[in-house]
């Protein structure tokens, strides 16, 4: 089967400014996922999705060609990443003459993703399937809570269950994989996906950074498991 990596990065992160982009650990936060996706495809099925001059320089010092410039619609903060997996499909098929049987998303906020997850959720996709997506275990349903018309705290799941252990099992996506089959997302949407498995991964694994805590504990995580001072 033939698969598109895609990796979105706008230019516009308010939470860390030019967060795809700023030093990790050494290098640019965006070459962690290049890094994985050579890996697996060669570098013309790479599509560095960005809306950024500065982005676009950076990855092609890395060797990458960037493809496009996303259009102006697609890079706001309301721009959905659904429409930014069609348009990138819909731009190799009518400018490079290629389809893909389907989309690998890596996103560039997971710097704790390995090669051997990737791996293991190729190994359990198929094209019965719409998508295979990374998870870690989740224990939020032990302590969500929310506040009632009298305004006290209550809990939402499992009210009369006390520990962890006696929880039923939950996962939360994590933002570090998707595989998703191309005609599905075509036909009917990642929204509308049903036929959806997951592949699991650790809790320092799935580390995604999204404000200056991650990025912090992010780093801590991996100068530790990499042996970085």
């Amino acid at each position: 089967m033939k698969t598109l990596v895609v990796i979105p990065a706008r230019g516009g992160s308010k939470g860390i400014p030019k967060k795809n982009i700023k030093n990790f650990c050494g290098k640019p936060l965006i070459y962690y996922s290049i890094d994985i996706a050579r890996n697996f495809v060669s570098d013309d099925d790479i599509c560095i999705s960005t809306d950024d001059d500065e982005i676009i320089k950076i990855v092609e010092n890395y060797g990458l060609k960037v493809p496009f410039i996303r259009p102006e619609q697609l890079s706001g903060d309301q721009a959905l990443t659904n429409d930014v997996l069609v348009h990138a499909i819909e731009y190799y098929k009518i400018n490079e003459k290629k389809y893909y049987n389907n989309i690998l998303l890596l996103q560039p906020t997971s710097p704790l993703r390995t090669i051997q997850n990737v791996q293991d959720a190729f190994n359990l996709y198929n094209d019965t399937l719409d998508m295979v997506v990374s998870v870690k275990k989740s224990h939020a349903v032990s302590v969500l809570c929310k506040e009632n018309s009298e305004g006290k705290i209550e809990l939402v799941f499992n009210k009369d269950l006390i520990g962890r252990q006696n929880y039923n099992e939950y996962f939360e996506y994590n933002g570090a994989i998707y595989i998703m089959k191309t005609e599905s997302l075509l036909d009917k949407g990642m929204s509308k996906f049903e036929r959806i498995i997951k592949t699991l991964m650790s809790e320092e694994e799935s580390i995604d950074i999204d404000n200056p805590t991650d990025w912090i504990m992010a780093e801590a995580v991996y100068s530790s498991k990499y042996k970085i001072n």
